[in-house]
């Protein structure tokens, strides 16, 4: 593994519990990334317990909402993991603000891979949470790893579905998706004559009236102080340009219908994403699958908002099946 400095200071967007301990840990996904991540649980607890390995949003770090996730279900009971995936956070990897179906899918199996080797985690009862674009990555985690007992995904993006065909599939067809491949493809040449990756901008600066209002809502949490943070794409430059490319032909996940763990999807009832939800839950098979959707909450309300984020379901879910 490379070695990585890691922060010391407790620099999360939300206060630090005293119910929990925590610490730092790194680990390596197979393509030899090492991997940044901390690690919650209860407070003076010797025994080995259930764990969760939590990521997302799309652009997020560890310090903004998976940290949050992670350190409210430790208080629960529960051993966490909020990480950051690879080429963004304290994680490594380079070129820096890159990601990929495939190596961000694979850094959840490496979660996994350490928690089960832990000696603090009981190995048979290991889930995992996905907020935003990374709920999908953790549906086609698990449909490929068979460790993971019990799956929660919160206002879940499926960024191969957006890459490819837009918001609420407005351009799915072969000629929005070549004009699309022809900047791309422009940029990357540029990027490779400059020696330097064009940023995508992130989340808007500045608000206007006439912007829709989920974008706004971006705004309001990664911009403002809120859940600014200096790390997260989202917050500051955002992706490379050519960062996403490779979403736009390869899906995520194919096989969903058969995925034989237990599934908990979540989503606010005015989320402008909520028919990601309610069409890949629809592709779930078997009776130990459920849609949970929040009255009244829009998509980031479940990044920050501890009183709509059903954190008692959510512990219940993984009490019950982990």
């Amino acid at each position: 593994m490379s070695i990585l400095k890691l922060t010391d200071e407790w620099d999360k967007v939300f206060p630090k519990s005293d119910n929990v301990s925590h610490k730092k840990v790194t680990f390596p996904n197979r393509y030899g990334i090492t991997i940044a991540a901390d690690v919650y649980k209860p407070a003076d607890c010797e025994d080995q317990l259930p764990a969760i390995a939590c990521c997302g949003p799309f652009g997020a770090v560890k310090e903004q909402v998976s940290g949050l996730y992670a350190q409210t279900l430790a208080e629960m009971g529960f051993l966490t993991m909020a990480f950051d995936p690879s080429f963004t956070g304290e994680s490594g990897g380079q070129p820096r603000d890159m990601a990929s179906p495939d190596i961000n899918t694979e850094d959840f199996q490496a979660a996994v891979d350490y928690l089960i080797t832990s000696d603090e985690v009981d190995a048979d009862r290991v889930g995992i949470i996905g907020v935003c674009g990374w709920g999908g990555m953790a549906l086609n985690a698990a449909s490929i790893d068979t460790r993971i007992k019990a799956t929660v995904t919160s206002t879940m993006y499926n960024m191969t579905r957006i890459n490819a065909k837009g918001y609420y599939d407005a351009d799915d067809n072969a000629d929005a998706r070549y004009e699309m491949k022809v900047a791309l493809n422009k940029q990357r040449t540029e990027d490779f004559e400059t020696g330097e990756y064009a940023k995508a901008g992130g989340v808007v600066k500045e608000v206007t009236e006439d912007m829709p209002q989920f974008v706004k809502d971006y705004h309001d949490f990664y911009i403002e102080p809120l859940g600014y943070h200096p790390r997260s794409p989202g917050s500051n430059d955002g992706w490379n340009v050519i960062g996403c490319m490779s979403f736009i032909s390869q899906p995520i996940i194919a096989y969903s219908d058969e995925i034989r763990t237990p599934i908990l999807m979540i989503h606010g009832e005015k989320a402008h994403s909520l028919y990601f939800s309610q069409d890949e839950f629809e592709k779930l098979t078997g009776d130990n699958k459920e849609l949970l959707i929040i009255p009244d909450a829009v998509h980031t309300d479940l990044y920050y908002k501890t009183d709509v984020i059903p954190f008692e379901k959510i512990a219940s879910f993984f009490n019950e099946n982990l």
